[in-house]
């Protein structure tokens, strides 16, 4: 059994909740690793000197994050070492899907897929695929599926060429290739402060240590990037300036050439990841494009066109393509070919465009529902975006919140999952417009949404 003890002070929230954190960040530190065993509550909550069973609480949330998993007679004991409370956005439940109205993943809607892909498959069966597409291809993919991303990352008015792009398994993928490909264990990734948690995942797998960097409104400051870079030991900047995740923030063009020009000064590389960047009707060029010998563009179809085809791409610097399609080799040897014919052929006969553009509208459409339904409260969010960032009123704490309106059947995601490090956790919800089935279940569930916020300011009943 460990003999770690958390440190609580700096840790806002209640404390079986700043427990939970606690340990997540443990895990990601390197302080706690898989297997490990933790304190018996009795023991832990003398020396914190909390009830028991703000422990027992305490531990639970840690198991519901993923973290942690207990077994009767023997004990809580690490699960796996994830970094933060990432598994609990990255494991999505198939066999236990959530009941109610879920806000917490950021889905896009199912939309005009299936009757665009039945149209598809009906043409496949008088234009078949070709047969070498049923064998092994490069490692960056097929010439002809690369040429296709390339015309597709072309939209964003970065300078492209064929022979920089890799094919990938979506987003996720890219973001891990394009690491492997850049880090070492031990090297420093700068995030901004609140950010995707897939981006610890990598992190973990790759014995990388994340750290935050200050945000305002327009996404990550400037000054604040460049006294991180000064530190001397940062490596890579991962970033997400259009539609940032969780805040939905899209980064002004001006202060996209000025954290280009501070990573120039440094060295930095950039890793971009732009997979919301389609929703953009005028979308600003990417980060990427002021500072091309040092940027890695990533983004995928998986938002854009379908999930389940997993087709992404790495737009790389020049020069720097070998050592992400090794890793690519190395780790998956090669995307489906199979997936991408049908990500080409939808560049090719304007499928993909008419994706884009029912995204661009039914985005806005939700927006709409959700400036009309919590128009009495502040939140974040941009034209175009699938999801907004909910800042509560007090005196709502937001682990409080997400349980409340677990109770009433809609689920949501609180901050601390996002946050990099000790960084202060603000008291905020990510809400995923996108998930829900019609435009009438996502007004439902922002409606007890807005109600329970009311409820945070006058007394009230909990409903059942």
């Amino acid at each position: 059994m460990t003999i770690w003890t958390p440190d609580l002070n700096e840790i806002t929230g209640p404390k079986y909740a700043a427990i939970a954190q606690a340990i997540g960040e443990a895990i990601a530190d390197g302080q706690l690793s898989a297997g490990d065993r933790l304190p018996a509550h009795r023991d832990l909550s003398y020396r914190l000197g909390v009830t028991v069973g703000t422990v027992t609480r305490g531990y639970a949330e840690a198991e519901r994050r993923g973290l942690v998993v207990g077994e009767v007679g023997r004990g809580t004991f690490v699960k796996s070492a994830n970094g933060g409370s990432a598994t609990q956005l990255f494991a999505i439940r198939h066999d236990q899907p959530p009941a109610g109205i879920d806000f917490s993943l950021n889905f896009p809607p199912e939309g005009i897929r299936a009757d665009l892909f039945a149209r598809t498959a009906s043409r496949i069966a008088s234009n078949p695929f070709d047969p070498s597409l049923f064998g092994y291809q490069p490692a960056a993919g097929n010439p002809r599926h690369r040429a296709a991303a390339n015309e597709l990352i072309s939209h964003t008015g970065l300078e492209t060429h064929v022979d920089r792009v890799v094919l990938c398994n979506g987003t996720q993928h890219g973001m891990a290739i394009t690491m492997a490909a850049l880090c070492q264990p031990g090297d420093v990734v700068l995030t901004e402060e609140l950010t995707y948690p897939g981006i610890k995942a990598v992190a973990a797998m790759f014995h990388l240590r994340l750290r935050g960097v200050a945000m305002d409104h327009e996404g990550m400051l400037p000054d604040a990037f460049e006294a991180a870079c000064q530190k001397g030991d940062a490596k890579v900047l991962y970033c997400i300036p259009t539609f940032h995740n969780p805040t939905s923030t899209v980064m002004p063009e001006s202060r996209r050439a000025e954290i280009a020009e501070i990573a120039r000064k440094y060295g930095i590389f950039i890793v971009e990841d732009d997979v919301y960047g389609f929703l953009e009707d005028d979308r600003p060029l990417p980060i990427s494009g002021y500072l091309p010998e040092q940027s890695f563009y990533v983004s995928s179809t998986s938002k854009c066109m379908m999930p389940s085809l997993r087709v992404g791409f790495v737009l790389t610097p020049p020069g720097m393509t070998e050592p992400v399609s090794s890793a690519e080799r190395a780790m998956n040897w090669m995307t489906s070919p199979i997936t991408a014919e049908i990500m080409t052929r939808w560049i090719e006969d304007g499928t993909a465009a008419e994706l884009v553009r029912w995204h661009r509208r039914e985005s806005r459409a939700r927006l709409e529902i959700a400036e009309r339904v919590l128009k009495d409260f502040a939140f974040d969010s941009t034209p175009g975006s699938y999801h907004l960032w909910l800042p509560l009123p007090p005196p709502w704490q937001a682990e409080e919140f997400t349980e409340k309106a677990r109770v009433r059947g809609v689920h949501v995601i609180p901050s601390a999952p996002f946050a990099v490090g000790r960084t202060a956790v603000p008291h905020a919800l990510r809400i995923c417009m996108g998930a829900t089935r019609t435009r009438e279940e996502l007004e439902h569930g922002l409606t007890i949404i807005a109600d329970l916020l009311v409820c945070g300011q006058t007394p009230c009943l909990d409903v059942m």
